[in-house]
């Protein structure tokens, strides 16, 4: 404890490493902002009587849950930055099959400026969909009666209203992110989603502690339920920092009188290299189906077909766990590649001993990250759609959204390379950092 506080103190003696972090603060409190700010036309005494009434038990909850309670609201920030992850992971999808895009990702500094401005474009188009669906989804929405749209008011200048809004809101959340990266303490999108999520911890709680105090459930399996979300954070812990090493030898070389080489070092391979990258791009499809029926709301059949999508549905959790697996391994072949490790090390001298250099060093690396990759794949997927299971037995919707699956994945896994990134300023300015000691040390 006397280190952490040592480290937490030295964070403000570093002037840099301060500014950035107030930096950070100030723009994650302008996105709180934003996800209260209710969008113009919409009658807010109304609204606050449907979010008491409406079932949080649904994908779009779950959404809910990503932009802090900004859908919900009718905020300008509803969106969230949802539309921006949505073109993240389309853009890389084409880099993976068509030949333009793979010649953006190797043409440097230049490619990626130019991925980047491609990915914007995407989320404007995006975002201008979503905005849509959330307009038309608006107009259908009431309380005992009362659209939650004064008659006056809907009709096309509404949701042309609406859409420009979102869609600037979303924009603009993008915005924030990138400076937050550039400016601030890094992984600035990741941490909008991570703000987000912490924002609705005292609704959990404070839902968590309503039913215990009406007799809803006993307080023993309250402390269960609480014990087996501890157990869960720390087996989270543990495959994420899980690595394999693999030892590389470098031959000695004597280049005139200095002698390079004829040392041992490690590659490490973490059991989950993609992070939490594969819940977010998943999580982010499934959103697609649902978005789409929310041009319908008057259309049965379609709205009997969104059941298959319901956030608590077997259907739902089957296709989320398989996407997941699918983008574990997708995430990591395009964070670690075998190919270009080998030929690095085969330049620099280096070897596998008894594995001959060039394609069968790559071959074996590739056997090693398929082989370890497998069970972390299935641990997210797991945690991921564990949510859904502890509704169905009862559990309140924020309280297992929050817990568990893919919020508490992002809190983790965020929240480690936040840690990290404070980490990397300390040591350079040779502080002691958070990471000194234990599992969590390998993260570097």
């Amino acid at each position: 404890m006397a280190k952490f506080s040592e480290s937490f103190r030295n964070i403000f003696k570093i002037q840099e490493l301060r500014q950035r972090i107030f930096y950070t603060a100030a723009l994650l409190i302008v996105v709180r902002f934003g996800s209260h700010v209710t969008l113009p036309g919409i009658d807010a005494k109304v609204l606050s009587e449907v979010i008491r009434t409406q079932s949080s038990n649904t994908l779009f909850g779950l959404y809910d849950l990503f932009v802090g309670g900004a859908f919900r609201n009718a905020a300008i920030f509803a969106l969230g930055i949802m539309p921006y992850i949505s073109s993240s992971i389309i853009i890389q999808l084409l880099g993976a099959v068509i030949p333009y895009f793979q010649k953006l990702t190797k043409e440097g500094e230049e490619g990626r400026k130019k991925i980047t401005q491609l990915t914007r474009y995407g989320t404007v188009l995006i975002s201008i969909l979503q905005a849509w669906g959330v307009s038309v989804q608006l107009s259908s929405m009431s309380a005992a009666g009362a659209p939650i749209i004064p008659p006056e008011v809907q009709g096309f200048t509404f949701q042309l209203s609406t859409m420009i809004v979102l869609t600037a809101g979303t924009i603009f959340m993008m915005w924030l992110g990138e400076q937050i990266t550039e400016r601030g303490i890094g992984n600035g999108i990741s941490l909008i989603i991570f703000i987000g999520i912490i924002a609705r911890f005292p609704n959990a709680i404070l839902d968590e502690y309503q039913i215990v105090s009406q007799g809803g459930r006993g307080l023993i399996v309250e402390l269960i339920i609480v014990a087996l979300m501890v157990v869960i954070v720390a087996g989270i812990v543990l495959v994420t920092q899980a690595t394999r090493r693999i030892p590389v030898q470098y031959a000695k070389r004597v280049v005139g009188r200095k002698v390079y080489g004829g040392v041992t070092q490690y590659i490490p391979m973490r059991v989950n290299t993609a992070g939490v990258m594969p819940i977010i791009f998943a999580q982010a499809i499934m959103f697609i189906p649902n978005t789409i029926l929310t041009f319908f709301p008057e259309n049965e059949t379609l709205q009997g077909f969104a059941q298959y999508f319901n956030y608590t549905s077997a259907t739902y959790s089957v296709v989320y766990a398989l996407m997941i697996i699918f983008f574990t391994y997708f995430y990591t072949a395009v964070a670690f590649n075998p190919k270009d490790v080998a030929e690095t090390m085969q330049k620099q001298g280096g070897f596998i001993p008894g594995i001959r250099p060039g394609k069968n060093t790559s071959d074996f690396i590739d056997n090693i990250l398929t082989k370890i990759t497998l069970p972390g794949s299935v641990f997210l997927a797991i945690v991921a759609i564990l949510p859904a299971i502890m509704i169905r037995m009862g559990v309140t919707s924020s309280f297992a959204s929050f817990f568990g699956g893919t919020s508490l994945l992002i809190v983790v896994g965020v929240g480690l390379d936040t840690l990290q990134q404070i980490e990397s300023h300390l040591l350079m300015r040779h502080y002691d950092g958070f990471m000194k000691s234990g599992k969590i040390k390998g993260r570097r």
